[in-house]
């Protein structure tokens, strides 16, 4: 792999988001020291939703990467931050309150850490922290969810697979987020003829909710290796025979991106067999659910994977892929490099800035050219760091990153 990130491609016309005009403010905490004026100056909203268990720490972390590689470009914040999950649940009994939905509408971009905890895992559905994640999705109307999955050639040796399965890959699954069974009605409890309980969903898809999310499919594939393969169950699954019908039909459009299907239970298999032969991969919600990750442990931890969830219009929501980890919260044992590659994403998709966004990339790899390691990617020879001193390297990296370019 070249020396700089390869996760993030975005496709055109999902990179232009509506505008809200903003107050900016800078922590007084982030100190710079750039060489040259930054470009004309340019105020971004965000919205901040650190959540539970580890949230509110790589939140912290990201909050000021952001800032610090932000101000090289003239960029500036107002942050608004907000609950969600557990966290909204014990100050106000809901899983996402209507302000935090409204704020975050009103926002540029939305950076949550993680939500859920074993507090509130005996909870009813609706007063669960994740059906507050599902709320926010929808209230965003986000309905693509971006989640790369790239081995790092400084953590190949954490994969648990072999290095020559693991070494060289860059995948990127585009799953669909607001339809199929985890939305689709009828859903609920019932008794059959034989007066036994039953639980039930449905898997549906419009054509158009296919149609949307195959084409950014393609669009993202292009802008990649040119490879998409779309994942279905079509061989069992009327869902998924019109899922594959439109996306047959769709590729006719795009005769520069090579198109291939399979079935889910084959690319389960095939991502640990042999997963340098997928480039970008298409599916449904609970399919992508599952298979992103499967493709995350790839990497050999999920603490390094970002993600984007992204609409035709409006804020996006950019989070880390790995769950709130109660176990290790409060002990600066937390992983943070997802959550700052997540508002990488957050500059180049929902902001347009990529070189602002560059720059943290190009800080994370260096961070860890360095040596420095959380637990969950610790392996001899390297420096066994917590949470907050990944934060202080990175941005040590940033700024020494401006200063070399100076000299």
């Amino acid at each position: 792999m070249a020396p700089s990130l390869q996760l993030f491609h975005p496709p055109k016309p999902f990179t232009h988001f509506n505008r809200f005009s903003s107050t900016s403010s800078r922590p007084a905490s982030v100190r710079c020291s750039a060489a040259a004026a930054p470009p004309s100056k340019r105020s971004y909203t965000i919205t901040l939703l650190p959540g539970d268990g580890i949230g509110p720490e790589v939140i912290s972390v990201a909050k000021d990467v952001l800032v610090l590689a932000g101000s090289f470009e003239g960029i500036t914040y107002e942050f608004r931050e907000m609950l969600l999950g557990g966290a909204a649940l014990d100050a106000t009994g809901v899983p996402m309150p209507d302000e935090t939905l409204s704020v975050s509408k009103q926002s540029d971009a939305v950076l949550l850490g993680a939500i859920g905890g074993y507090k509130w895992d005996k909870n009813e559905k609706h007063l669960k922290p994740e059906t507050g994640l599902l709320q926010l999705r929808s209230g965003l109307q986000v309905f693509a969810n971006l989640r790369p999955a790239t081995v790092f050639p400084q953590l190949v040796d954490a994969s648990t697979l072999k290095k020559e399965v693991a070494e060289g890959v860059d995948l990127m699954v585009v799953r669909e987020l607001t339809g199929g069974i985890y939305f689709g009605k009828p859903r609920g409890f019932g008794t059959n003829e034989n007066g036994q309980e039953t639980g039930f969903n449905t898997e549906i898809y419009s054509a158009h909710e296919i149609d949307r999310i195959a084409r950014l499919a393609f669009e993202i594939a292009r802008k990649r290796r040119g490879k998409l393969c779309s994942v279905d169950k079509a061989n069992v699954l009327e869902a998924s025979m019109l899922w594959r019908k439109i996306v047959t039909e769709l590729a006719l459009e795009y005769p520069d991106v090579e198109l291939t299907h399979m079935y889910v239970d084959n690319a389960a298999m095939q991502l640990v067999r042999y997963p340098k032969q997928f480039d970008t991969v298409l599916t449904n919600n609970i399919f992508g659910d599952i298979l992103s990750d499967e493709a995350s442990m790839i990497t050999g931890s999920i603490g390094m994977l970002p993600s984007a969830s992204i609409g035709a219009s409006g804020p996006g929501l950019f989070e880390p892929i790995h769950g709130s980890a109660p176990d290790i919260a409060g002990q600066d044992k937390a992983n943070p490099f997802a959550t700052v590659l997540s508002a990488a994403m957050l500059l180049k998709y929902g902001l347009g800035e990529e070189r602002a966004a560059e720059r943290i990339e190009k800080a994370v790899l260096d961070t860890l050219n360095r040596g420095f390691r959380t637990a969950d990617i610790y392996s001899a020879g390297t420096k066994l760091v917590g949470c907050k001193q990944v934060g202080e390297e990175i941005l040590k990296s940033v700024e020494s990153h401006i200063l070399a370019a100076a000299v």
